[in-house]
């Protein structure tokens, strides 16, 4: 066990650990074994997606230099009025806006090459209840904000049967939730639910500052952080990761600012 755990901690993930009968550590074993493999595979997933993005780059990279020549060309030829008339200048501006715009969509393919895809997030399709997630939500929260002195309330709802996966919803309850913790006052945190044609809403509110409204939309963008987020570490990633994984269940997240504080809905399809 000693072994395993200071390999893992220096980064090697492909020395195996021995089977281990006992009853009281053999579980855990297996289960740190299995957590090693998984660590392992991402690893492995990392390097090749960080190959692909490379390659994709250097392509693109190359293929900018081309219309990046003409406009030099172009633009020299213009400054030192080699042109005889004003036809072939305006066919040298042309030229000049057409490479332009072909420039611009390299660029556009690198900045989503640079961002989509660098987080694999895989969902189980399927079905749960909204109690079951609910109730692994405030199986920990409920200690965890009293250990805080925070008014943590879970309104009354109906239970229903949703559409996807039951560990992601419940990690994008626990992402909304942790930021609530870090961005919000820790006067009280409340949970409220509503309907909204064939989807289930689940709103998470905490007090505190919230965000400017113009900040709204770009919260949900990976690596952005908002005005609030000043000493609070973290990586931008929290929410981009929360609406990522919903869409791929049928669902979505939004945000919006009460009077006072912040406010976070979870939107899922029901089956």
């Amino acid at each position: 066990m000693e072994g395993l755990t200071t390999e893992l901690a220096k980064g090697n993930l492909s020395v195996p650990i021995k089977a281990e009968k006992s009853r009281f550590f053999g579980k855990f074993l297996w289960s740190l074994d299995m957590l090693r493999e998984k660590l392992e595979a991402d690893k492995l997933r990392r390097l090749e997606l960080e190959k692909e993005k490379k390659t994709l780059l250097l392509s693109l990279s190359h293929d900018i230099r081309t219309p990046l020549s003409a406009i030099e060309l172009y633009s020299q030829a213009l400054e030192e009025n080699l042109y005889e008339n004003e036809e072939k200048r305006q066919q040298a501006i042309g030229g000049i806006r057409k490479n332009t715009e072909t420039i611009k969509k390299y660029v556009g393919e690198i900045s989503e090459a640079a961002r989509e895809d660098f987080l694999k997030l895989d969902v189980q399709h399927g079905e749960f209840y909204l109690s079951q997630m609910m109730q692994a939500l405030k199986l920990y929260y409920k200690e965890k904000f009293a250990d805080l002195h925070t008014d943590f309330q879970m309104e009354s709802y109906a239970d229903c049967l949703l559409y996807g996966d039951l560990d992601r919803a419940v990690e994008v309850g626990q992402n909304v939730l942790e930021n609530a913790i870090k961005y919000g006052d820790g006067k009280y945190v409340h949970i409220f639910f509503s309907e909204e044609e064939d989807h289930s809403l689940i709103t998470i509110e905490n007090s505190g500052a919230g965000l400017k409204e113009e900040e709204l939309p770009h919260i949900f963008d990976a690596f952005y952080r908002g005005s609030n987020h000043a000493g609070v570490r973290g990586s931008g990633l929290g929410l981009y990761i929360c609406k990522e994984l919903l869409q791929k269940m049928d669902g979505d997240i939004y945000a919006k600012t009460p009077e006072t504080g912040f406010a976070v809905t979870i939107v899922l399809r029901k089956m």
